[in-house]
């Protein structure tokens, strides 16, 4: 076993590595850039080297500075976690000809996998079967277009180099094809350094299921069963289970058997997995499923598979980069029970699953029945440079119905403030009813988007707790002064203050009236105000925002967070924010049919398709930004005419700056 490793990532994955390496004695060594100054990965290794700027090609990109700063720590061996420079055999090849090790695979096999349509090829030969498509060396349109009605529409662009959804548009219709064409080309140079694509058939009704595969340097290798992947947004996996609803045993030993042909046919080493797609239309049968590509790294949801086989798959990563053999054979395996895993990310699911920013001001997890794998702490900063993952929740039992009952319990005890977060989506998701009876594919995101989105109604005692909590934020505390005693006092009623809320399209101006010391009764103040019935309560404490309420004899707990003009209430899982209009906060015009055009997040302006004096129609594609690893198109609010362009390709934009503007069509 090595006595010390560097980590060559940040975030969750790095502290994941980080716990393992302490459990087995191994020290460790972690990198961060200027972003990450302070990062808990940073603080949780036993040393820490700055490589660089806040851009990942100025730091976790820079495999020379990582090199060398395993080199001056006597490092032994590289961990290269899961982005970044996991699946680039340039750098594997760099570290051992630095001569420390690389703990993955080796550079031949991950070059054997790294592009798609090769990747395919080499599967047909290994007898693995592969999605109908075309995967040869042209990239004209006119042939692309042509092999595409060769296969039949729907089809799948996909970026051949790289993975996460990146540079992959779906096609329905022949005459969106070049423009989707277009972006995919764009997306996968952004992402990978090359815009070659290869077209597929799109699989009806499919499911994405994985199978994780170990190899080790004896040529050993087993699979540790499957993962079911099919919720996904843009692509990319929001909820993971293990096992598969609805798998087979005959199932399984094909999809088991195909993916370790798949890594012996490249001489693999280390954890590996082999997506498949898997035709769900007449339930999963063992002559429906084809290979996609195969991810030669450790997963984001790997947790889902130590949970059913109780193994540290870290540790096996450790084990066998030192050279020893697999721990376990195939027949030692077995699956105990079901586990769910929920990536919580700082994104608006209204707004498309745009990716947010922002100090998360709270930041608290459950404290039993959930594993927590997070890279961030309350006070931390959610940057636009890298991924916006907060955390990931793990949850397992001994069946599926116990399983998600448990994640949605723990997302409603999941406290997240400071930005947006995805926690209401994904509670909403465990409820869904497709999904909560395992009939999943990856259409299902999309298809129930409204209903997943859908904002419940917010109690009246809710909207009367935040008003009594914007009057105490903190709760009384006993003064010297006898007349600051009397706080809200009045000689021949109950004292009276009005407040304005605000919760979505609802406006509320509430009478709250002090009956007792402890005893509120909150009243609509105007008639224009939203619907609203009397509610009188007890506050039987409030310390620091912590409230005991008694209401109509039932006693519960409620918190309450205010952060500039924004209050947030929780209680009982849930969570409700109210805007407080009495105070200045800031804004920006985000209107559809307004005149501004505006950046919806921080990021880079990539392409730019407008000009001063053009005419335009509503929704016409206007620029293309790219933030977080996202391509976003953003399209004319309105028909005008372009009267000002404040930005260029290339530009760095913040939240809310001004790209455009519009003016009227003349006459």
């Amino acid at each position: 076993m090595f006595s010390k490793i560097l980590i060559a990532n940040r975030g969750e994955i790095a502290c994941r590595v980080i716990r393992t390496a302490r459990r087995l004695g191994v020290s460790t060594v972690a990198v961060f850039s200027d972003a990450d100054r302070g990062a808990l990965h940073a603080e949780l290794a036993d040393e820490a080297v700055h490589i660089g700027g806040a851009a990942a090609a100025e730091s976790y990109l820079a495999g020379d500075r990582i090199i060398d700063a395993a080199l001056s720590t006597g490092a032994e061996a590289i961990h290269p976690g899961y982005g970044f420079l996991s699946e680039n055999p340039d750098f594997v090849e760099a570290v051992e000809k630095a001569g420390l090790t690389f703990i993955g695979p080796s550079a031949k096999a991950i070059r054997a996998m790294g592009l798609k349509d090769a990747a395919k090829s080499l599967m047909e030969e290994a007898d693995v079967p592969v999605v109908p498509g075309y995967h040869g060396e042209a990239q004209d349109l006119v042939v692309l277009a042509g092999k595409a009605n060769e296969i039949g529409f729907p089809v799948l662009i996909k970026a051949r180099a790289g993975g996460g959804g990146k540079g992959m548009r779906l096609v329905d219709d022949p005459k969106d094809f070049g423009d989707a064409l277009s972006a995919a080309k764009r997306e996968g140079k952004a992402s990978f350094g090359d815009e070659r694509v290869l077209v597929e058939k799109f699989v009806a009704s499919p499911r994405h299921i994985e199978i994780q595969v170990f190899g080790d340097n004896h040529g050993n290798v087993v699979h540790l069963f499957e993962r079911d992947c099919s919720l996904q947004r843009r692509h990319q996996k929001v909820i993971e289970e293990a096992p598969a609803p609805g798998m087979t045993d005959e199932m399984r030993e094909a999809m088991g058997e195909a993916a370790v042909k798949a890594a012996k046919a490249i001489g693999y080493s280390g954890a590996g997995t082999v997506e498949f797609i898997v035709d769900g239309s007449e339930g999963l049968k063992s002559d429906r499923f084809y290979f996609m590509e195969m991810n030669t790294r450790l997963q984001v949801e790997h947790p889902v598979t130590e949970s059913i086989t109780g193994l540290d798959l870290v540790e096996w990563q450790l084990r066998v980069a030192s050279g020893a053999p697999l721990p376990l054979a195939q027949e030692d395996l077995t699956i105990n029970g079901w586990s769910f895993e929920a990536r919580v990310y700082a994104e608006d699911a209204k707004r498309g699953f745009l990716p947010a920013t922002g100090t998360l001001s709270r930041l608290r997890f459950p404290k039993e029945g959930v594993r927590v794998d997070s890279g961030v702490r309350e006070g931390d900063t959610i940057t636009p440079f890298y991924d916006p993952m907060i955390a990931k929740l793990i949850v397992h039992g001994p069946d599926r119905d116990t399983a998600l009952k448990r994640m949605e319990v723990a997302l409603n005890r999941t406290e997240a403030l400071g930005t947006t977060t995805n926690i209401a989506f994904l509670a909403a998701l465990c409820r869904q009813k497709d999904f909560a009876q395992g009939d999943v594919d990856t259409g299902l995101i999309d298809r129930e988007l409204d209903n997943l989105n859908a904002a419940a109604p917010v109690p009246d005692l809710m909207i009367a707790l935040a008003a009594v909590a914007v009057l105490e934020p903190n709760g009384s505390d006993p003064a010297s002064d006898p007349f600051e005693t009397l706080g809200m006092w009045s000689h021949w009623t109950p004292p009276k203050r009005v407040v304005h809320l605000v919760n979505g399209d609802a406006e509320y101006e509430l009478a709250v009236f002090r009956l007792t010391s402890t005893r509120w009764s909150v009243s609509n103040y105007r008639e224009s105000s939203s619907s609203f019935d009397t509610v009188e309560f007890e506050l039987v404490s409030n310390q620091g925002g912590e409230m005991r309420v008694d209401h109509e004899g039932r006693i519960f707990g409620a918190r309450s967070l205010r952060i500039g003009g924004e209050l947030t209430l929780m209680s009982g899982g849930a969570s409700f924010s109210f805007v407080l209009p009495d105070v200045s906060v800031g804004e920006f015009d985000t209107d559809e049919g307004g005149d501004r055009l505006v950046a919806p997040m921080p990021g880079v302006i990539k392409q730019m398709s407008a000009a001063a004096g053009q005419s335009v129609e509503p929704d016409t594609a206007l620029i293309v930004m790219e933030a977080m690893k996202m391509e976003l198109t953003l399209t004319a609010p309105r028909a005008g005419v372009i009267a000002e362009i404040t930005v260029s390709e290339g530009d760095q934009v913040a939240d809310g700056d001004l790209l455009l503007s519009l003016e009227p069509q003349g006459d």
